[in-house]
């Protein structure tokens, strides 16, 4: 059935019916009701500002911020009732204000306010806090990452180009390196929460407040740190949503490098991993089977965030200025994709707090011809230009393939001299992985004094 325009916050210029799929159609009640929080703090804080002109009394302000600690715990309690009427959280919120209250009251709190400055207070106030609660579980699962970093320094393994095996690394150097993107991530997600906290109330429908209500008030009684200073910005602007879609797009895509090194890691070829029971499921059909469904889920999920900012710029990329209604479309995605993230957050941190190594699989996987740049480096430290150096070290592996030889390590002596004179005895001394691994010792390099040096100002930019 259709609904009587008069029950609609905009009915009054309108005598006809609405068709029954437009109501539908239009209605963002069922998603939107998330933001009952804000909601309700931000009607109070906006009738303490008509309260300071004189639009509202006392005893008014009283009976109204009464009405909302009721509506707030019905809504915890799961007891409000919603009604056909109720097109968003902010008709829903000031409908049951007025059965609570009286509507003469009621009718009130939407004075020189607009809902083109309410959603967008609204939409501020609860990605605000949904991000700085995602920045705490972001700092809880890389502080996971560099604890487990610094457990396992002493453990070798492989590092890759091209996923073929390329130079011998330590694990934590490894963990280290995502942990560096998780911790781009952390300060991004701190610049993002400073620009999104900047209030838009006050701003009415477009051209601003008619009565004069004192903006700073309104944003300091909001945890705001600033205002927009222009109204038509003010109620249009919705960067903050994309940057925030931008960010989990990022994010997503460095979760999903890790999930697929760590899927790569925890096959039987490879087998450097184990994932805990909690993390993994099994086939329906061959039993021996034990899949990384969390990481193959952190690896596809990822998808579905990168859509959701492809779809909502093309919602907006054409609207004209200020408030429009295709402004409604940014609500599913991101409440979607910040569900998405957080999630993927705390499994991370649980596969990455459960997983088993093996180091014994990892060390077996470091071969000889991983150390062919040490060779070139060898002759370097004597004086050999690089360029000259790296064309002899490759001699002497395809001298060691020729010969079906294991490793670059089996060439005799004799055969080194062979291949270039200013070899000598102590090249043997150049096939040892730990020494490898620890004249890399450079800054961000995979020396045991590097790794630990890069998880302590991982450390101490997450502080």
């Amino acid at each position: 059935m259709s609904q009587p325009q008069e029950n609609k916050l905009w009915g009054g210029r309108f005598t006809g019916e609405t068709d029954p799929l437009m109501n539908l159609y239009n209605e963002s009640l069922s998603y939107d009701k998330i933001m009952y929080g804000p909601d309700l703090t931000g009607t109070k804080v906006y009738t303490e500002g008509l309260n300071k002109l004189g639009l509202i009394n006392d005893e008014e302000l009283s009976k109204i911020h009464e009405g909302l600690e009721v509506i707030r715990k019905e809504w915890e309690d799961g007891t409000f009732k919603e009604q056909p009427g109720d097109e968003d959280i902010h008709t829903a919120n000031e409908r049951r204000l007025g059965e609570i209250i009286g509507k003469n009251i009621a009718g009130k709190v939407h004075t020189g306010r607009s809902r083109n400055d309410q959603v967008a207070t609204d939409m501020r106030i609860f990605v605000r806090e949904k991000l700085k609660d995602l920045s705490g579980k972001l700092k809880s699962f890389i502080e996971t990452i560099i604890k487990r970093a610094e457990k396992e320094i002493d453990v070798l393994m492989p590092g890759y180009t091209h996923l073929q095996r390329a130079q011998p690394i330590r694990w934590s150097h490894w963990l280290s390196s995502y942990a560096t993107y998780f911790t781009e991530d952390y300060e991004r997600l701190q610049q993002i929460i400073k620009r999104v906290n900047k209030s838009p109330l006050g701003s009415g429908a477009l051209a601003g407040h008619p009565y004069g209500i004192d903006r700073e008030f309104l944003a300091k009684g909001l945890g705001f740190d600033d205002v927009i200073g222009n109204s038509l910005t003010a109620v249009s602007d919705r960067d903050f949503v994309v940057e925030t879609l931008f960010w989990g797009t990022l994010f997503m895509n460095h979760i999903s490098r890790f999930a697929e090194d760590l899927i790569i890691y925890s096959t039987a070829e490879f087998g450097f991993i184990k994932l805990a029971d909690a993390y993994s499921t099994g086939s329906s059909l061959m039993p021996q089977k034990k899949n990384p469904d969390s990481l193959e889920l952190l690896r596809g999920k990822s998808g579905r965030v990168f859509g959701e900012l492809a779809g909502f710029l093309m919602s907006i990329k054409s609207i004209p200025s200020t408030y429009n209604k295709d402004m409604q479309e940014d609500k599913e995605p991101l409440f979607d994709a910040l569900t998405t993230v957080e999630h993927s957050i705390l499994i991370a941190t649980g596969v990455v707090s459960t997983l088993n190594i093996n180091e014994t699989k990892m060390e077996d996987a470091l071969t000889m011809d991983m150390l062919a740049t040490d060779l070139a480096d060898y002759l370097v430290r004597k004086g050999v230009p690089f360029r000259e150096t790296h064309h002899i070290s490759g001699e002497c592996v395809r001298k060691a393939e020729e010969l079906n030889l294991s490793g670059i390590d089996k060439l005799t002596f004799e055969q080194y001299q062979e291949i270039d004179k200013r070899f000598e005895k102590d090249v043997m001394e150049s096939f040892d992985f730990e020494v490898s691994v620890e004249r890399r010792d450079a800054i961000g390099g995979t020396a045991k004094s590097a790794v630990l040096k890069q998880l302590k100002n991982l450390q101490s930019q997450l502080n």
